[in-house]
């Protein structure tokens, strides 16, 4: 049971990481908007909150439920990559700055970003996404909802992924989906 209670404790933390996010993100795209940014990509955002919420209620509700007995191997190794996924996570949004947000938001006639995770990878965010999305459950043996978020979480990644990649590529020296020492 102590184990079930601590990784409540860690959903609960992450999800107030997650509005600690939006609370940033919104104040970033207020202002992007305000310096003309341009919004694409609307139509997927409602599912992109709902498949996030749903990670964090899923992996909750399965552990609860299925109450399954949790190596300790697999419990520290997949909250070592939830740590290391929130790194990421806010090494993008630092990098980034006020251009980072949840949404598709581009300002016309910045130069794209091409330091910190994005010298090597056009979506490192997403990186963090994937990692977090399958081992935050893990964490507990959730396995059913890692593999339901993962897969759902793919299908929407390709959508999201091309549509930032579209509007990326209206930006001067766009090379979208390179690294910058490509």
């Amino acid at each position: 049971m102590t184990g079930l209670v601590a990784f409540t404790v860690l959903v609960g933390l992450v999800g107030l990481e997650r509005i600690a996010e939006l609370v940033v993100s919104t104040r970033n795209a207020a202002w992007s908007l305000k310096h003309g940014g341009v919004e694409t990509g609307r139509g997927h955002y409602p599912v992109m909150v709902v498949l996030h919420t749903g990670l964090l209620v899923g992996a909750l509700v399965e552990a609860w439920v299925r109450r399954p007995d949790v190596p300790g191997a697999l419990a520290w190794s997949m909250l070592a990559l939830v740590v290391l996924s929130q790194g990421l996570r806010w090494w993008c949004i630092v990098t980034l700055g006020r251009r980072w947000n949840t949404r598709v938001i581009v300002v016309p006639g910045l130069a794209p970003v091409r330091s910190g995770p994005y010298r090597w990878l056009a979506h490192p965010n997403y990186v963090a996404v994937v990692v977090e999305g399958l081992a935050l459950p893990l964490v507990h043996a959730a396995w059913i909802t890692a593999a339901v978020f993962t897969v759902a979480n793919a299908a929407l990644l390709t959508v999201r992924i091309r549509c930032e990649n579209r509007a990326l590529s209206s930006l001067p020296d766009a090379r979208v989906g390179q690294r910058a020492d490509a």
